[in-house]
């Protein structure tokens, strides 16, 4: 590296991993004087053409000045970076820092020239983009604000690099050169076009792994058996549509087949591309078989492997070896230690995994990091007819294991444009950067459901897992999903019962459930239900348990066309002597009848009707489907499937399009799932209209923020005192009530006097801060001689003046107390936090979350989102409080953080909602210097 005494040192964490346009992956590092070979080697395979652009003129080869002058860069005012792939540059970028009047200069000026080369075997790959991306940042850190670029006006592509960044920027035209001119601080538009862009890469990133063209198994054993031997035989018996081919460098020579595949003893031997490789030798042979795929352009490995971060910290560097290793060579890596992925789609057919047998085709996205999950949940697919909801089957299953690469956020970004996924269920045990997941999560959200259970909630991540580190609660995290539109439930049932619902079922309009059955006490345990679940269900109708399959249509047809019901819940017990002839009749009219009205959805409860979960699967059969020349082709019939199903696990199949009647063996499953599709289908209807930030005229943002400034240079991090506090929320419209010291009787008497009574006299000792149940409190206190009495009760119970710290206060109108809380947290990003004062609240958990910034119909939502809100609404006769002024607070609060980062926690307690307006009797804040923001900088993976 650079060791000139002129150079700063080497900046390691301007390098990155970024995945391009296509799919592939590049490393982003400085350019130092130890690459003058690679460049000389990378510009020798420019075109003509290529060199003609970036130097307005024929420049053949580079001199030993030029590649002195490349390389040699002091990382303030001359920066290089380069694209490499393999160790070989593919791309490099610079600026040179320019004064006002264009010749070199050194801070504080803050423009720079910029110019790019890629190699033309690589444009059109987006290397380009990204470099600007991560150029633009370093030029930042380093003080310069502005880029500006000469470009020749044929020199399409690279103009378009430029206007397509989404940077505010100048354009002209000078002596046949375009200059474009731009800043570099981000914009929203900029913001956008880098996501924009993150999104195409990596859901094609995900693509090309789950749809190759070929695939290797390499470590397909010899002899029957053994991981290798068991994936090759999937893939094969599947019906795989692509080229298959196993490898094995134990293989005899001559042997030039395995089980019917085309044999190989190395991946260097196949005469032709290799898409996708699984990996399934030893960990102390993988670094080898990386070497050999990146060599021969295998453009993505499954590793199903152990031995890696789940076995120790050896394991751990073993592990991010081999992420560094395959990234070297653009790839990308579901594992190690991975069940596999699955696509079930007829231009496909791929089961490069551990499971034996394919679920049906289908319409549900799975994504699980465990591979026991994996395993639980693709056995009850075969188990329920193929399908995770018995309606419909997977799409696609990916299992990543220890997710050292390919992660939940990854496949999202695949799910979201998948025209054949409609619906996405996770099983999550760590979110690596929940910021992100968010996000996508929540876009996602708006166009397909999003069910998500978490695991490992209550403890570590999973050794084999690389977590960022969250200060957060669970329940925190989990609040902040539902607001981006997550389905959060609590097991893997409930994954499954509202993976059931959301397939092939319509959303609920809202929360009005008629419920009809021949069973009046099923009915009443389902009308419970609702209630249990906030729905707002019609008094059960009660068919008897003489109805037959026409009572129950009629009914059920009668329900869905009344305009007060949303959802209908059907409750059914077993008909006596009536048999499989009485359960297909009843399955095939709830079937005619839901047709009639595909608005509203319909469930069914029922309780051990083997028979009827038959009829209602009967339209299909219920083992995995196969394909053409399948070993396993075969399939049995339904009646034999029908065996094969756990009582009251199956769900109506239909023809496609149809909406299908997903069954439940008990209501409390049934209506738990439909409570989730109704606030669901409500938040659709919100996130429509998502609301606005509002802005106030009284907000001083600058002086805000010259203050904050001043704050700061005393040093690192501070926790603010009274006057500061009370100083910076001011310039933000939030008025603090004033609290006096009273070290002495007689300084509380003068304060008071100052103040005006009736005043409150307050312990502010930690141990008896906001808390009133200990008796640290004395309100209403309307003389000087009361507040002398208090005094002295206060001393004697709790000891000398020094312990308690006391204070006095000016009463404040009498209300509901509340506290609001705001803070950064390094993974998630600024959350604010909402609640009742007290215990109680405390003790039960009562806060509501919302992420920052917070918009006008989201604080609306968070103050009616607690259990305890209708406190504040007049319970029981109490006045109401003035909800609109507490709105308006949360709103500033949610301001304050989110213009000034450097504002890392706020405290508002008590804060005492009167019926008309509020007073915040105390506070705190909190400065410090803000954690980086990754979704703010250049696209990046995860650093190995």
């Amino acid at each position: 590296m650079q060791t000139s005494p002129d150079r700063h040192e080497y900046p390691a964490h301007w390098e990155a991993d970024v995945v391009l346009r296509d799919g592939g992956t590049a490393r982003i590092r400085p350019i130092t004087v130890d690459d003058a070979d690679r460049l000389v080697s990378f510009y020798e395979q420019v075109s003509d053409e290529s060199k003609y652009y970036r130097f307005f003129a024929p420049y053949p080869r580079l001199s030993a000045k030029d590649v002195h002058r490349f390389t040699h860069h002091d990382f303030v005012d001359r920066v290089g970076l380069a694209a490499t792939v393999g160790g070989e540059f593919i791309a490099t970028v610079r600026y040179d820092r320019i004064g006002a009047d264009g010749t070199p200069a050194s801070a504080p000026a803050d423009e720079a020239e910029v110019a790019f080369l890629v190699q033309d075997a690589h444009q059109g790959r987006g290397v380009a983009s990204a470099l600007l991306e991560h150029i633009g940042a370093v030029a930042r850190e380093r003080g310069i604000r502005r880029f500006a670029a000469e470009v020749l006006p044929a020199n399409n592509k690279m103009i378009k690099v430029f206007t397509d960044a989404g940077y505010t920027q100048k354009r002209s035209f000078e002596d046949g050169v375009v200059r474009l001119e731009f800043d570099l601080e981000p914009t929203d538009r900029s913001l956008a076009v880098q996501y924009a862009r993150e999104h195409r890469a990596e859901a094609r990133s995900v693509q090309r792994l789950l749809a190759p063209g070929s695939v290797a198994v390499i470590g397909a054993g010899r002899t029957p058996g053994g991981v290798g031997r068991s994936v090759l035989g999937n893939i094969r018996d599947a019906g795989y549509t692509g080229r298959l081919y196993a490898v094995n460098r134990a293989l005899p020579d001559g042997q030039k087949e395995l089980d019917g595949v085309p044999a190989h003893r190395s991946v260097r031997d196949i005469d032709g591309p290799v898409d996708l490789a699984v990996v399934a030798v030893p960990a102390e042979h993988v670094t080898e078989v990386v070497t050999e795929c990146g060599e021969h352009g295998v453009q993505g490995l499954v590793v199903v492997s152990a031995g890696y971060a789940e076995s120790g910290p050896e394991g751990r560097e073993r592990q991010r070896a081999l992420v560094r290793h395959a990234r070297t060579y653009g790839m990308r890596i579901i594992g190690p230690n991975a069940f596999g992925i699955i696509n079930t789609s007829p231009r496909v057919r791929l089961n490069a995994s551990l499971a034996p047998e394919v679920p049906r085709p289908g319409r549900i996205g799975l994504f699980a990091q465990s591979g026991a999950i994996g395993i639980a949940l693709l056995s009850r697919l075969h188990r329920r007819g193929g399908g995770v909801t018995g309606v419909t089957g997977v799409s696609t299953f990916v299992s990543s294991g220890n997710r050292a690469d390919v992660s939940g956020n990854d496949v999202l970004q695949y799910w979201y444009e998948d025209p054949d996924t409609d619906v996405v269920l996770m099983y999550l045990e760590s979110i690596g950067n929940p910021r992100k997941f968010t996000r996508l999560a929540r876009r996602t959200a708006a166009a397909k459901p999003l069910v998500v259970v978490q695991g490992a909630r209550h403890g570590a991540a999973p050794q084999g897992h690389a977590v960022r580190a969250t200060r957060l609660p669970h329940a925190t995290v989990s609040a902040l999903l539902r607001q981006a539109g997550v389905i959060r439930v609590d097991t893997i049932t409930e994954l499954v019962d509202a993976g059931l619902l959301l397939a092939r079922q319509p959303l609920p309009g809202g929360p009005r459930v008629a419920i009809l059955g021949n069973s009046e006490s099923l009915g009443l345990l389902t009308y419970d239900a609702c209630l249990a679940e906030g729905l707002r269900p019609h008094p059960p109708q009660d068919l008897t348990t003489a109805a037959s399959a026409a009572d129950f249509h009629t009914a059920l047809s009668r329900a869905l066309a009344d305009d007060r019901c949303d959802a209908v819940v059907v409750t059914a017990i077993p008909a006596v002597g009536e048999g499989p002839v009485g359960d297909a009749a009843l399955a095939e009219a709830l079937r005619s009848a839901s047709a009639a009205a595909p608005s509203k959805p319909v469930l069914v409860v029922h309780v051990e009707l083997g028979g009827l979960a038959e009829a209602l699967s009967a339209a299909a059969s219920t083992a995995p489907q196969a394909a053409s020349g399948n070993p396993r082709q075969n399939a049995p019939s339904p009646t034999t499937a029908a065996e094969q199903l756990p009582a009251g696990e199956a769900a109506a199949e239909a023809p496609e399009g149809a909406h299908l009647i997903p069954a439940y063996p008990a209501a409390e499953r049934a209506v738990r799932a439909l409570g989730q599709a109704v606030a669901y289908a409500q938040w659709r209807r919100d996130a429509a209209e998502p609301g606005k930030v509002p802005e106030y005229e009284d907000i001083n943002e600058k002086g805000a923020a010259a203050l904050i400034d001043g704050l700061l240079a005393r040093g690192q991090g501070l926790t603010l005192g009274t006057d500061e506090t009370c100083d910076l929320l001011g310039h933000y419209g939030v008025r603090v009530h004033r609290a006096l010291p009273a070290p002495t009787p007689d300084a509380a008497a003068e304060a008071a006097r100052d103040l005006g009574y009736p005043v409150a006299l307050k312990a502010t000792a930690p141990h008896l801060r906001h808390r009133a149940d200990l008796g640290g409190v004395r309100l209403d206190l309307a003389d000087e001689e009361q507040l002398r009495r208090s005094y002295a009760e206060l001393t004697e119970l709790f000891g000398a003046p020094e312990e308690l710290r006391p204070v006095v206060q000016r009463m404040a109108p009498r209300g509901v107390d509340v506290v609001v809380r705001a803070v950064i947290d390094p993974a998630a990003g600024a959350v604010l936090s909402f609640g009742l004062a007290g215990a109680a609240s405390q003790l039960l958990g009562d806060t509501a979350h919302r992420l920052i910034p917070v918009t006008d119909r989201e604080a609306t939502s968070l103050v009616r989102s607690i259990r305890t809100a209708p406190l504040l609404f007049g319970w029981r006769g109490s006045a109401p409080a003035d909800t609109r002024a507490l709105e308006e607070l949360l709103l500033r609060v949610s301001r304050l953080v989110d213009d000034h980062p450097e504002v890392v926690a706020v405290t508002l307690e008590p804060v005492v909602v009167a019926s008309h307006g509020l007073s915040v009797l105390g506070a705190s804040v909190r400065l410090a210097h803000p954690p980086a923001r990754d979704d703010l900088g250049p696209r990046t993976l995860p650093a190995y």
